[in-house]
């Protein structure tokens, strides 16, 4: 079966009864374009994906709606617990997303899985949970310089917004701390990034946080700057797939293909202003561990990212650029490691057995 591009598992197996050591886990990635949940079940040290499906979250008014469609042929399944990263604050056991008009209650989701043992987890909090167990081929350095060791770890994504967090390293264990450092102020260090800034604040006045620009819809809006300063014709072949497509990935594809040079520009831009902002969590968390990048677009560009602006942007911070010069900023390529951390978490928390 194939649901939004997913393929799908075999058939649910009967309802059967659970041991103590067979726990089956609803874990998510609620996101602003995409969601994905699946059903894992846990016995021992296999796990096994009972279940899996992503959705496109705007083709949805509410997450329950969601939801309700995913359980749909899941209600014979006795779900032991549930965890879900949502891109939003979590305060009280309930999260108001920040790119979509839902509101999640662990309480309502626990009543439609039938199950008390229900985390909501920031986006973030969810990708650092699952960065801690990926295998090294997963990951793509970025600073042949690095010298890891162990400390704090930043993580930092860029996707349909930008969320940051914080793996803070007690000397036995990593502490997760969830932030939402993605929406501080954008802060520009040249001429071009003052007009930049001049620029979308005609658009969002009284505050551009870093999320308007280390984005999707950022990369659009540094695409749309360039075009407004006349930096270069625009490609009417390109303009047209915008019109049709996600422009956001069209601006993308072109830059790292190099098929119009204003998109080859807006990702240049893009990676000194994504490079720029990973310095300053750096800088503020003092990351000796390591800066991790995910998000939906770090693997989709990372050709380019492999180039001089992304680091040149990292490492231009003046008498603190030694601090950085050595420390490791690698990017995340598994499209589901937030997916993955939910259920880390829901192993740990609700002590499942692996």
């Amino acid at each position: 079966m194939i649901h939004d591009g997913l393929s799908m598992p075999a058939p649910l197996p009967a309802r059967r009864a659970q041991t103590r050591s067979r726990r089956i886990c609803l874990a998510g990635d609620v996101g602003g374009t995409k969601t994905i949940l699946a059903l894992f079940e846990t016995e021992e040290n296999d796990v096994k994906c009972l279940k899996k499906e992503q959705f496109s979250s705007s083709n949805y008014q509410t997450f329950t709606e969601l939801l309700t469609s995913f359980l749909t042929d899941a209600e014979r399944l006795q779900i032991t617990a549930v965890c879900l990263g949502a891109s939003g604050v979590i305060a009280n056991g309930s999260c108001k997303t920040t790119n979509l008009p839902w509101a999640l209650s662990s309480k309502e989701i626990g009543e439609q899985a039938k199950t008390q043992n229900v985390w909501l987890l920031n986006d973030l909090e969810a990708t650092a949970w699952g960065l801690l167990d990926l295998p090294e081929h997963n990951f793509v350095e970025l600073n042949p310089d690095a010298q890891r060791q162990p400390g704090n770890i930043a993580v930092i994504a860029a996707g349909t917004g930008l969320g940051e967090a914080i793996m803070s390293w007690d000397g036995a264990e990593y502490h997760i701390i969830a932030t939402e450092g993605g929406h501080a102020d954008f802060a520009p260090t040249t001429e071009r990034e003052i007009e930049l800034l001049r620029y979308v604040l005609e658009k969002y006045p009284g505050h551009i946080s870093c999320e308007r620009l280390i984005s999707g819809e950022g990369l659009v809006n540094i695409y749309q700057f360039l075009k407004h300063i006349n930096y270069a014709p625009t490609n009417p072949e390109t303009e047209r797939h915008m019109a049709e497509q996600d422009p956001a990935a069209v601006i993308g594809e072109a830059g790292v293909a190099g098929s119009d040079v204003l998109c080859v520009e807006a990702l240049k831009l893009f990676c000194r202003l994504y490079g720029a902002e990973s310095g300053n969590l750096a800088l503020k968390c003092l990351p000796y561990g390591g800066v991790y990048l995910a998000g939906g677009i770090g693997a989709k560009i990372l050709p380019m990212l492999q180039q001089d602006e992304f680091m040149h942007g990292f490492l231009a911070k003046g008498r603190c650029r030694a601090v950085l010069e050595k420390i490791s900023v690698k990017v995340c390529t598994n499209p589901e490691v937030a997916l993955l951390g939910a259920l880390n978490y829901a192993k740990r928390t609700a002590k499942l057995m692996l």
